[in-house]
């Protein structure tokens, strides 16, 4: 039997379902299918995504078909001039996602076998629900009550035995014109090797000196106490499964049951993603579309390119540029400073976020962005203002981060680190700092945005 096989982001060959039960069956035709019409994706995942399916291509010997268009069209063009019997990929849980591959398999059910498995997430949106059958909206009996007392994740599968592949004449991967023409990725990329080897690579580095310092470890962005999987797990180059199968396995602490809190969290994005597909264009507690949000701000180039006078939200969003990354304590440092000290509104923050990070995810950044806002599902209230000096000096309190991102200021004493303007003269001229000139002043008063952002909620509930 000819099957096609449809690769979208599970971009693995382990632990891939779609493709596992493909190859059983017969010879399989691996494709992937790049639709500019429904598929936006930021410029740093185009990049990640290029060498992604290279690094896929290379494990299926270079059969992999890679096309640009409407997937419909082009996989019914394969199926007739292959002479395909089956179509196969893995579900996808995004909104535009979910009505499409239910209009491809409605069109394509009348000329071929068509059938989608589950290799994204750990628990299916639709299976997880409160005993009156509607959707939880706060993470915690979510994930105690209802994930964890569901049937468990499955096993993860291993590779297919055999992958009798098809060869098929197609364009190449410089066709979908991924990479950007002026070749800023190359600095980023220094950073991150890219495919499932690299993935599990990490995921072992991770489990070996990283998950026994994780609980306690994982706010501080210096330390090496995360996993940094997000964007291997986003295109599906490691699966869920997978990850949570072996850490499961090891001894359970307070570490262990954190992390795997964490791909709670993660299944919990796409859970609200699923049942509320407006969550990353409205705000989920509809009370929020009265908050005054600025659309327009001279701050706002302050703050994207890391020149905001706040040390720790600048090293932020410089390691944003430089790397493709952030750490998840600092992002929620930079979200709560852009929408509660600059009152910018969150979906600027949240398209910022899309076309930068590596591990770009429209579930997560979503639901992340509404959280820190406070207009989110169980979200942080919105009186919760993270103030990035205290932040800095708690979680940062060496200043290793702050100062490899934010060299200007490496030679200031821990003291003044996080609020230079507070150094004497003598301090300042001694680091060789100059502040608006060499490191920007406060583009804000703290204590006055506090102020402002407490009369915007106040005006939002009269």
């Amino acid at each position: 039997m000819k099957t096609l096989f449809w690769f979208k982001q599970d971009l693995r060959l382990s632990d891939n379902q779609g493709l596992y039960e493909a190859a059983k069956i017969g010879s399989v035709l691996p494709i992937y299918i790049l639709d500019p019409n429904h598929f936006s994706l930021g410029a740093a995942s185009r990049v990640w995504l290029h060498h992604s399916l290279k690094s896929l291509s290379q494990s299926l010997d270079g059969k992999l078909a890679v096309f640009q268009g409407a997937p419909l069209e082009v996989i019914r063009q394969l199926v007739k001039k292959y002479q395909i019997q089956a179509v196969y990929w893995n579900r996808g849980y995004e909104p535009w996602q979910i009505s499409q591959e239910k209009e491809i398999k409605i069109q394509l059910d009348k000329e071929v076998k068509v059938q989608e498995w589950s290799s994204f997430l750990l628990w299916e949106p639709w299976k997880i629900l409160k005993a009156d059958e509607t959707p939880y909206k706060v993470f915690s009996p979510y994930y105690k009550r209802g994930c964890l007392f569901a049937d468990p994740p499955r096993d993860p599968l291993g590779s297919p035995s055999k992958l009798d592949l098809i060869p098929v004449k197609h364009h190449g991967l410089d066709y979908l014109d991924l990479l950007p023409k002026v070749r800023w990725d190359e600095n980023v990329l220094q950073h991150w090797n890219i495919g499932e080897k690299s993935a599990w690579k990490k995921f072992q580095t991770f489990l070996a000196e990283g998950l026994l310092y994780y609980k306690t470890g994982r706010d501080f962005p210096a330390q090496n106490a995360v996993s940094r999987l997000s964007p291997h797990l986003h295109f599906g180059e490691i699966s869920p499964h997978q990850i949570w199968s072996v850490v499961n396995s090891q001894k359970q602490d307070h570490n262990t049951s954190s992390f795997l809190s964490e791909l709670g969290w993660r299944e919990f994005s796409y859970y609200l993603l699923y049942h509320f597909p407006t969550l990353p264009t409205q705000n989920f507690q509809s009370k929020f579309d009265y908050f005054p949000w600025k659309w327009e701000s001279p701050y706002l180039q302050h703050w994207c390119s890391g020149k905001t006078g706040f040390p720790i939200v600048d090293a932020g969003m410089r390691e944003l540029w430089q790397t493709g990354y952030m750490h998840n304590r600092v992002r929620m440092i930079v979200a709560s400073f852009l929408v509660k000290n600059l009152l910018i509104h969150w979906q600027i923050g949240l398209n910022w976020f899309e076309n930068h990070l590596l591990d770009a995810d429209l579930a997560s950044n979503s639901a992340s962005w509404q959280w820190v806002a406070g207009s989110g599902a169980d979200a942080a209230p919105y009186f919760r203002i993270f103030n990035p000096i205290t932040q800095g000096e708690k979680f940062d309190p060496h200043g290793e981060y702050t100062r490899r991102y934010v060299p200007e200021l490496k030679k200031l004493p821990d003291k003044y680190l996080f609020c230079p303007w507070d150094a004497p003269k003598s301090i300042l001229e001694k680091a060789g700092v100059k502040l608006g000139r060499t490191y920007p002043e406060p583009i804000i008063d703290l204590k006055q945005s506090r102020e402002e952002a407490f009369q915007a909620f106040d005006q939002m509930k009269d």
